[in-house]
């Protein structure tokens, strides 16, 4: 799927419509051609499209006094309601007024993901990975770790950050996850295309942090068996920056897996992935 379809999915998520232009105008460039998709929108089914009209009209006033008994029908929502499930519609009983909805009634509230992230790219191969927004001192000990085991020479890229939702109050996902998961994938698949990376693996680190953005993240990576299967790269996990800032310990643990990682990264693209 090229580029643009991608973003179009994504704005489309987010409520946004895209405009897209369908004829060339004279003396203008032309359009770069990309795989469009015109399927046209499934048609709602006319039962649907009645049972919502039912389920948005106003409930009916209770009468003064009781109507005649007759053989006919009412015409109600709750009669045709009835009708249409196929079921015989129960006898109206004055409801009782309370303020409190019954469990049936009780809306469903779903957990909307927040969190951000930062990402550092190195040699265009492999994207290190950080939950929250990267401070100096976090900057300056990723550079160093990386330039001594020999993943970097000198100063790192300009980290990049992302945040999700990316507009607040923006539209109400149905599935909160997932929709977390193809937003993340999106944003590193445009920086991966724009920047003409050739990505290999993920360095996460974080992986032992319990905070809201590390907890979150965990979830959006979805890593099993060493593998993401939301951007479908295997994953290098490692303490956070932070625990590493503040223990000797764990720096000096975690040195004899950067060593065997700087061999992987240094020996051929084909060479590394079987490790």
């Amino acid at each position: 799927m090229t580029p643009e379809v991608v973003r179009r999915h994504y704005l489309e998520a987010m409520g946004i419509t895209a405009w897209a232009s369908r004829y060339q105008l004279p003396n203008a460039r032309p359009t770069e051609a990309c795989e469009w998709d015109d399927t046209p929108a499934a048609p709602t089914p006319p039962r649907e499209r009645l049972q919502a009209l039912l389920d948005d009209a106003p409930a009916p006033r209770a009468p003064a006094q009781a109507p005649p008994v007759t053989d006919e029908v009412p015409a109600s929502p709750s009669a045709v309601r009835a009708l249409l499930e196929e079921r015989p519609s129960a006898p109206s009983k004055p409801a009782e007024t309370s303020a409190e909805p019954t469990p049936s009634e009780a809306p469903v509230v779903k957990e909307l993901l927040q969190f951000s992230v930062s990402c550092v790219c190195i040699g265009g191969r492999w994207l290190s990975i950080h939950a929250g927004e990267i401070n100096a001192a976090e900057q300056r000990l990723l550079a160093n770790i990386y330039q001594a085991a020999g993943l970097a020479d000198g100063s790192l890229p300009e980290a990049m950050f992302f945040k999700w939702p990316p507009m607040a109050n923006a539209f109400e996902p149905e599935d909160p996850l997932e929709e977390a998961r193809e937003g993340v994938n999106a944003f590193i698949s445009g920086a991966a295309s724009r920047q003409q990376w050739q990505l290999e693996k993920i360095l996460w680190w974080g992986a032992d942090a319990t905070d809201p953005d590390s907890a979150s993240l965990a979830k959006v990576l979805d890593v099993d068996n060493q593998q993401s299967r939301t951007l479908e790269l295997p994953v290098w996990q490692a303490p956070s920056l932070d625990t590493l800032l503040h223990s000797t310990r764990a720096k000096r643990e975690l040195w004899p897996e950067l060593h065997a990682l700087a061999q992987r990264f240094q020996a051929s693209p084909s060479e590394s992935d079987d490790h």
